[in-house]
């Protein structure tokens, strides 16, 4: 028997801490809805307040069924100790969560801002009720109460998915935090990245500059140099014949000097004979 209320013991437990949790957030999420403008995060915040509310009904019953009082935690039975510390647990609770919905009117600077920081605040409420769920169904699970451990299991996935909603809206708020705080200049890298982009350019500009100069130099080296052959490939017909004609003078010119050469090459040698003869007829 001692087995059995230790074990009805702790489901009740954990049952009413995820309890207490809950009965707090259906005052935060109240006073996040009247701060909300956004359509649809309104209207997600509200259908979450109903999962809530429901959820908070699910635990009381469950309680209830393993024997024990909803907002009680140390003990499952009826006794007046057991009254006391529950009702003291959740006057505290109620007190905490009517205490944090005014400080969330009045926090951030732009709308944009008090909805991401409500959002954040929520995607953090949600965590830990995730993490109460988790253990209360591996607790029950482990304890052999499938109705426990079914019922935390389908308010686990609830949470889940609220997460997913609020971690992209957070996502879109601080983007809208940006657009109406941050001027367009100084997003994105802001000046430095403009200077940083400017300096880039001119020294594009600066380099594309210099291999032009560096490729008109070699084009004007390239026709100093083949000068003659680029000329002779645009002589006109006229030229070329008058090229044709001083080429066919200077050839004849040349054959002319060599016929020169010959002869007088022969009148020397007749001579240097004629004198050999002359002196051997002195002799």
């Amino acid at each position: 028997m001692a087995e059995v209320q230790a074990r009805e013991a702790k489901l009740i437990q954990y049952l009413n801490e995820a309890y207490g949790k809950e009965q707090e957030l259906v005052t935060a999420l109240e006073a996040h809805i009247s701060l909300t403008t956004r359509d649809s995060y309104k209207k997600r915040l509200k259908d979450h307040l109903k999962e809530t509310k429901a959820q908070a009904r699910g635990l009381e019953r469950r309680i209830k069924q393993l024997g024990g009082k909803a907002e009680k935690v140390d003990l499952p039975g009826p006794d007046a100790v057991g009254q006391v510390a529950g009702a003291a647990q959740g006057a505290a609770q109620k007190a905490m969560a009517m205490a944090k919905g005014p400080l969330h009117a009045v926090r951030g600077t732009g709308e944009a801002e008090k909805m991401l920081k409500n959002a954040k605040t929520e995607f953090w409420n949600e965590a830990e009720e995730i993490a109460n769920y988790n253990a209360i169904e591996t607790l029950a699970d482990a304890l052999g109460d499938r109705d426990t451990a079914k019922l935390a299991r389908e308010f686990r996935r609830q949470e889940e998915r609220m997460a997913k909603f609020l971690e992209k809206t957070i996502q879109t708020l601080t983007r809208e935090v940006v657009r109406d705080e941050i001027p367009a200049s100084q997003r994105n890298g802001g000046a430095s990245k403009a200077r940083s982009s400017r300096s880039a350019s001119s020294s594009r500009s600066n380099s594309a500059s210099s291999r032009s100069r560096a490729a008109s130099s070699r084009s004007s080296g390239s026709r100093g140099s083949g000068g003659a052959k680029g000329s002779t490939t645009r002589r006109t017909p006229a030229t070329r014949a008058a090229a044709a004609s001083r080429s066919a003078s200077s050839a004849s010119k040349s054959t002319s000097s060599r016929a020169k050469a010959k002869s007088g090459s022969k009148a020397t040698g007749s001579s240097r004979r004629s004198t050999g003869g002359s002196r051997a007829k002195r002799s």
